[in-house]
């Protein structure tokens, strides 16, 4: 870290942690700075960690329609003819082990339920769909149709298309991963029309009194006395791209109009509102008031026994008892678990029932939250007896904002100290439908692109609990620049047909061998597979968390050996992200270098409350890099440890001692 000039190096070294308060030794040629000596090992990953997961949950979300298909056209709004699509069928064993080298535990299959869809399939008794309210031409996966059946897009045969999806049920159960599917409470597509219901289940809204804006029981909302209009679109808009289409012409029959699933009630609402959707009536009246009963206080501290009990003999809402009766249904038929869109929008004593309702008929089952308000984390979780939520708002857009150069590193610590009581529940990820890919222009591409997706996968991985959720494609660098129709690029397109370029090169046809990668494609997957191993697999992720903090003196510029100026220092702590996670027995130091052009070398500096919470004696402690094999040591000299290290750009260690 310092200029090796014999005694100089060692005074410097004295002197800098004796102003810092940090550190004192005696001045030996054997300093803490020649023994630390970094060298490689012949110990691997495989080697260290045990042949069980841990137990932390791995989520790998596929786009089910792009997953598997091999076509490369990707002409904008192209037919299903013309750009391909995936199927149930691509999911071969081979693809699923793929899948679960990246420590999965389950698969989030997105886009499985029936949503409105522009192709026809008259042939098979499903009704046309309007172009007016579908987006794009493969539609969106959040307008479901038909809830007790799945996309016929996605099937071999669609005569069979539910019997495909519960072999892939079975096929991911035998690869030892669970299955997680969407659930969309807060709306329906327009046109919802269910030909597979179960006898004595009714559709949504076919019972209702559309004579009323509101009844309890009504399972939409109406502007009565009002027809619904198709939305002005945009200037240069044109569904399809403009293409004929015997429904594309401006017109949509409902009669009285429904209000729209992000809560307009315009008759004619806007271009950029969910327009293809209908909101669902959860028993909360126009005025906002509740016409349910409401959760006493201390339900937040009482289990799925005591909220199961509360419901029993309570009269809820129609949509209430629905939505129970379709989430049972896909238990039955093997899912696991459910994704559920847009939480916020519904009500939590909803969630409290619907979710006790599932945990009593599966206890193990997965259940995860779109949940953006950070004030509302806890009321989801304990009282809507939610599995986990989205960590966006909070660490995600932190976590981003480093990547990009705008944010500090020393934020995340701030935002784990908040979340104490409930990280084990905040799922983290880097990517999902909604979000850019890493890759992408708007995201990382002009400062690091997929690179800079190393430092951060290992930070969101592995500084705590919680689950981790892996978008398809994320890990080889896909960049989400395909302009396919009605999605943006930097975005896969979940509202089109096309082709996924970086991932069909993995796919390779068919094989799943990842030969069609270029180099840096490929060596990218194998960081992926060795981190998210590392997440799944050690012990010590599921062990306590130790932020790690730099002050001034701490960072030298590698080139020159010189401790960098103040502003140089700062701007270099602000880019690093460095914790300790561990158990009684197991310790992992976990360093990410943000900086995408500057190598440094930096002292690593355990505080003596620290030491002893690790329970470390005065020596020297040897550590093995998990992600590349080489050894480091720490010194212990009580008070204080030290770890001298050499990060380059982007460069994460992952140093078990």
């Amino acid at each position: 870290m310092f200029p090796r000039n014999s005694a100089e190096y060692c005074y410097k070294f004295i002197a800098t942690f004796i102003v810092l308060g940090m550190f004192s030794c005696s001045p030996a040629p054997d300093t803490a700075q020649s023994k630390a000596k970094a060298h490689k090992s012949s110990t691997t990953l495989e080697d260290i960690l045990p042949k069980q997961p841990a137990g932390k949950p791995v989520v790998y979300q596929v786009f089910t329609r792009l997953f598997g298909n091999t076509n490369t056209t990707n002409k904008p709004w192209g037919t299903i003819q013309e750009n391909g699509v995936g199927k149930f069928s691509d999911f071969t064993d081979l693809a699923l082990q793929g899948i679960k080298e990246l420590g999965t535990t389950h698969i989030w299959y997105t886009g499985v339920p029936h949503h409105g869809v522009i192709t026809d399939y008259s042939a098979y008794g499903i009704t046309h769909d309007d172009p007016d309210v579908v987006k794009g031409r493969a539609g969106s996966p959040y307008a479901v149709k038909d809830y007790y059946s799945v996309n016929p897009d996605l099937a071999d045969d669609p005569a069979n298309r539910l019997q495909e999806f519960e072999a892939l049920i079975a096929r991911t159960h035998q690869q030892g991963m669970q299955v997680i599917i969407d659930i969309v409470p807060n709306h329906v597509a327009r046109n919802y029309q269910s030909l597979s219901k179960p006898l004595g289940i009714s559709d949504f809204g076919q019972n209702d009194d559309i004579s009323v804006e509101y009844a309890k029981n009504n399972n939409f909302y109406y502007v009565v006395g009002q027809d619904f209009k198709v939305p002005q679109p945009l200037d240069g808009y044109q569904p399809l791209g403009g293409d004929a289409h015997p429904l594309s012409d401006a017109q949509f029959d409902e009669s009285p109009a429904k209000w729209t699933g992000n809560g307009s009630r315009e008759t004619q609402p806007h271009f950029h509102d969910w327009y293809e959707t209908v909101k669902v009536n959860y028993g909360v009246k126009p005025d906002g008031s509740y016409d349910f009963p409401r959760l006493p206080e201390q339900y937040l501290q009482l289990g799925i026994a005591q909220h199961v009990a509360f419901w029993s003999d309570k009269e809820v809402p129609d949509s209430w008892r629905k939505f129970r009766d379709i989430t049972h249904y896909w238990l039955d038929k093997g899912v696991d678990g459910f994704r559920y869109d847009m939480v916020e929008m519904v009500p939590v004593e909803f969630w409290s029932y619907l979710n006790s309702s599932i945990k009593l008929k599966n206890p193990k089952a997965f259940l995860l939250a779109e949940v953006y308000n950070p004030d509302l984390y806890r009321n989801y979780i304990q009282l809507g007896k939610m599995d986990y939520l989205y960590d966006k708002v909070e660490f995600y857009d932190t976590l981003k904002a480093i990547m990009q150069g705008k944010g500090k590193g020393k934020t995340l610590h701030q935002i784990q100290a908040n979340h104490q009581d409930i990280e084990q529940h905040m799922l983290h990820f880097l990517e999902n439908h909604d979000e850019q890919r890493i890759a992408s222009d708007g995201f990382a591409g002009k400062v690091g692109g997929a690179e800079m997706g190393k430092p951060a996968l290992v930070v969101s991985a592995l500084i705590s609990r919680s689950p981790t959720l892996l978008y398809f494609g994320q890990e080889v660098g896909e960049s989400g620049s395909e302009d396919l129709g009605f999605g943006d690029p930097s975005r896969t397109s979940i509202f089109d047909y096309g082709g996924v370029p970086a991932h069909q090169r993995w796919m390779n046809n068919g094989k799943f061998d990842g030969e069609q990668l270029s180099e840096s494609e490929k060596a990218l997957r194998s960081f992926y597979v060795d981190v998210m191993k590392i997440s799944a697999f050690h012990p010590a992720m599921l062990g306590d968390y130790m932020p790690i903090y730099f002050k001034p003196d701490q960072v030298a510029d590698a080139q020159t050996g010189e401790v960098l100026n103040r502003q140089s220092v700062i701007e270099s702590a602000d880019k690093l992200v460095a914790f300790v996670r561990y158990t009684d027995n197991q310790r992992v130091l976990v360093v990410s270098h943000f900086d995408q052009q500057r190598t440094i070398n930096l002292a690593v500096v355990l505080t003596a409350a620290q030491i002893d919470t690790l329970k470390l004696n005065t020596g020297e402690y040897r550590g093995v890099d998990l992600l590349t094999g080489t050894e480091q040591t720490l010194i212990v000299e009580k008070p204080l440890g030290v770890m001298e290290l050499s990060l380059a750009p982007m460069q994460s260690v992952v140093i078990q001692l």
